[in-house]
């Protein structure tokens, strides 16, 4: 099973992007599901995640308000929209999986055992 994320690109501060992540393999579950992102110089950083099952969602308090977290488990894809985009926002965003059971935070990177390569999303001011 591969993770494939897509939509990055430029936009203005104040614009939107929506990004995707789709899992392939018919036989795709998981726990939950996440997005992070690494700006340059910076660590990666949790974004939001959401479960698999259920109506659980999470956010950092950075893009409260303004990102929303979906999934569509028919096409074993989740999504991002990123609304009201700021400069700061300029990443790398990366989609993540937990396929195993643990009791890692959602918003820790080693509770995540899958990972997308990865879009860059650029906000100009």
């Amino acid at each position: 099973v591969q993770l494939q994320a897509s939509g990055g690109g430029l936009v203005q501060a104040g614009g939107s992007l929506r990004l995707s992540c789709a899992a392939s393999g018919r036989t795709f579950s998981a726990y939950y599901m996440g997005w992070f992102r690494q700006a340059p110089g910076k660590e990666r950083e949790f974004v939001s995640a959401c479960s698999w099952i259920g109506a659980s969602t999470m956010y950092a308090d950075s893009v409260k308000g303004r990102f929303t977290i979906s999934r569509d488990n028919t096409k074993n894809t989740v999504y991002l929209q990123m609304n009201s985009l700021k400069p700061d926002d300029t990443a790398i965003y990366y989609c993540a999986a937990a396929t195993r059971h643990s009791f890692v935070n959602w918003t820790q990177q080693r509770g995540y055992d899958l990972w997308g390569q990865g879009t860059l999303v650029t906000v100009s001011s």
